[in-house]
């Protein structure tokens, strides 16, 4: 792997790992959708893509645990399949995001950034534990690497490379 790749994210998939065909591999990354993920994977249609995953900011759902995750960005990845390539384009869009209102509700605000990136949020609780000691427990966790992570290893185990895209077209 060479430097640029680092930089953009690019991954390889193992040596001797078969690739599928684009179809299969479509299929494979729109199954990922269930309930009980916080993202949702889509055609792109008018998007400029083949295939786009989002948070679910707007969704009743999950609009709670949205607010909760103190995520100060949005993220939507675009995805191109290059089936003669047999590699996955893909391009991070980010926006920040503000909380406004009562109840608390996410805004996007006007600035946008492009690239991978990662957003942790972690939520503790101080108190005694079982021998009287005071510990910390944690109570919420959020990391904006679970839209990236499924993706990635979803396009990998199907035998085609991720390619992260920074600059120029997807």
């Amino acid at each position: 792997m060479g430097l640029f790749d680092k930089l953009t994210g690019t991954r390889r998939p193992p040596q001797g790992v078969p690739a599928v065909p684009a179809q299969e591999l479509r299929a494979a990354l729109l199954g990922l959708n269930r309930p009980d993920v916080a993202y949702v994977v889509r055609y792109g249609g008018g998007e400029g893509c083949d295939l786009l995953a989002e948070w679910r900011l707007t969704e009743p759902a999950w609009r709670q645990t949205f607010v909760q995750s103190r995520i100060s960005h949005a993220v939507r990845i675009r995805m191109r399949l290059d089936a003669e390539a047999r590699e996955v384009r893909a391009l991070e869009d980010q926006w920040e995001l503000s909380r406004v209102g009562t109840p608390t509700t996410l805004q996007v605000t006007s600035q946008r950034a492009r690239g991978a990136s990662r957003t942790v949020s972690r939520e503790w609780t101080i108190g005694r534990g079982s021998n009287g000691r005071l510990q910390a427990t944690e109570t919420f966790h959020f990391d904006s690497a679970q839209l990236r992570e499924p993706l990635r290893e979803t396009v990998l185990t199907s035998g085609w490379t991720w390619r992260g895209v920074v600059l120029g077209k997807l």
